[in-house]
């Protein structure tokens, strides 16, 4: 018997609504941007139930798809650089290589309606995270340089039976996921908001500020020691991978929380830290690597607050960094949990506006664009996104999600995303991806299984 695939029935490409104004041509890149050319897209969605009492299958969906492309021209409005495209210039004399965004020259983002024959019950019951959600989001195994050909957004909408999943896939130099859930609440209120007057005076709770920061002296435009991307472009195939979701509730974390403070003799150490120092000791042991091996707890790390003055939430692009904690796989195995929340709590608490502006200052010495394999192996743990996104609060007319998913973008043998619970109330869920033998040590694993919670059911 053959398995259900995801069919495309459609596409077309959205503009922002309106003309961009003189001054909205052209988006500069900064280090924290370029520095993203090499990596997936964000690809990033959720998963929703169709009404229960309809009346027309059909007309629902038209309706929908329908709302769902006029709210979003008048959201591109707000996020315009994700209407845009890549471009490099080069010049020989003098010796030039930039790379920015046309806003204007460009088709769109694209909109994809998708149909699948499969439920919500077929997605969410597996254990594991099924590959077939890989083909909810375009972009599939694209980098973030396949911006100058491909569109820097593209929504991919797929029914299933009973459900409608609302894909995103979102190129990393545009934007982080501070910027990426921004645009996509920005979204959400335009299409539970859509205006029949003025089109434009749509309110929204977060106004994207496109002006983007650059260290003193630099920019707005990079140039950068490049003759031809290919000089640090790589395509990265992930191996074969278990990807699986952990729910831990606020009780559990509350307990490892005070677990590690305690053992640290401290007050300081933070739920989110407790928690990625349990997982990544968890993970380390499931390895069973060699006790002298080096190990890391590797976090993607928002630098708006940390500067001085802050950036604003609303800054528009991409604003962070990636932080270690060390150790070897002995002393991290050895040493109780504390130990470990305290390497990763003075981790993020030492990475202050003097260390990022250092960071970027050793950047334009000598740039460096991010390698998955290079940066990131399979003695890492690698935990992104955040707990405090508002994921649950978007909606599109069919009540709360059921679920947020991911693609198969920048997932690799220690990934670990972080989401906020739909319980809320500080719950918190991991997508975690590991190999297949690895993942079945972690679940034998005890003192890990015991922090899991079970979810409340949906109803």
């Amino acid at each position: 018997m053959n398995s259900p695939v995801v069919n495309s029935v459609s596409e077309c490409f959205i503009k922002p609504s309106g003309q961009a104004q003189e001054s909205e041509q052209i988006c500069n890149l900064t280090p924290w941007d370029i520095a993203m050319m090499s990596v997936h897209h964000i690809q990033k969605g959720l998963l929703f139930k169709k009404p229960a009492t309809l009346a027309d299958q059909q007309d629902f969906i038209e309706n929908l798809l329908e709302k769902l492309k006029h709210s979003l021209s008048l959201t591109l409005s707000h996020f315009y650089p994700l209407a845009g495209r890549l471009v490099t210039n080069k010049t020989k004399h003098p010796s030039s290589y930039t790379v920015f965004v046309d806003c204007n020259n460009s088709n769109g983002a694209r909109f994809i309606y998708a149909t699948l024959d499969m439920t919500i019950s077929d997605i969410l019951s597996p254990v594991d995270v099924p590959p077939i959600v890989h083909s909810f989001f375009d972009h599939h195994k694209a980098v973030n340089h396949d911006g100058h050909t491909m569109p820097l957004l593209s929504i991919k909408v797929t029914e299933l039976v009973d459900g409608v999943f609302i894909g995103c896939s979102m190129n990393h130099n545009i934007g982080d996921g501070t910027s990426y859930w921004n645009f996509f609440n920005a979204w959400s209120e335009i299409f539970q908001d859509q205006p029949q007057g003025n089109e434009h005076d749509v309110p929204i709770s977060c106004h994207p500020i496109h002006n983007r920061w650059f260290p003193d002296g630099c920019g707005p435009l990079i140039n950068l020691p490049f003759k031809h991307h290919d000089e640090f472009i790589s395509r990265f195939e992930a191996p074969l991978l278990r990807g699986r979701f952990f729910h831990f509730s606020a009780e559990s974390i509350a307990k490892l929380k005070a677990r590690a403070n305690s053992e640290s003799k401290t007050t300081k150490i933070s739920s989110f830290q407790s928690l990625s120092a349990h997982v990544w000791r968890c993970i380390t042991r499931a390895r069973q690597m060699p006790h002298g091996e080096r190990t890391k707890c590797t976090l993607a790390i928002d630098n708006r607050s940390r500067m001085e003055p802050p950036l604003p939430r609303e800054y528009f692009g991409s604003a962070v960094d990636v932080v270690s904690a060390k150790s070897t796989v002995g002393e991290l195995l050895e040493n109780n949990l504390g130990w470990a929340a305290w390497k990763v709590h003075l981790t993020v608490a030492n990475h202050n506006d003097r260390v990022v502006r250092d960071m970027l200052e050793e950047w334009l010495q000598h740039p460096v664009i991010y390698q998955h394999g290079v940066h990131l192996d399979s003695r890492c743990v690698m935990l992104s996104s955040s707990p405090r996104f508002n994921v649950y609060g978007i909606e599109f007319g069919m009540g709360k999600a059921v679920a947020v998913l991911s693609g198969y973008a920048n997932k690799f043998d220690g990934n670990v995303i972080a989401y906020p619970g739909r319980d809320g109330g500080g719950t918190i869920d991991f997508e975690i991806s590991l190999s297949p033998d690895v993942m079945s040590a972690l679940e034998s694993n005890e003192e890990f299984m015991e922090a899991v919670s079970v979810p409340t059911p949906l109803h």
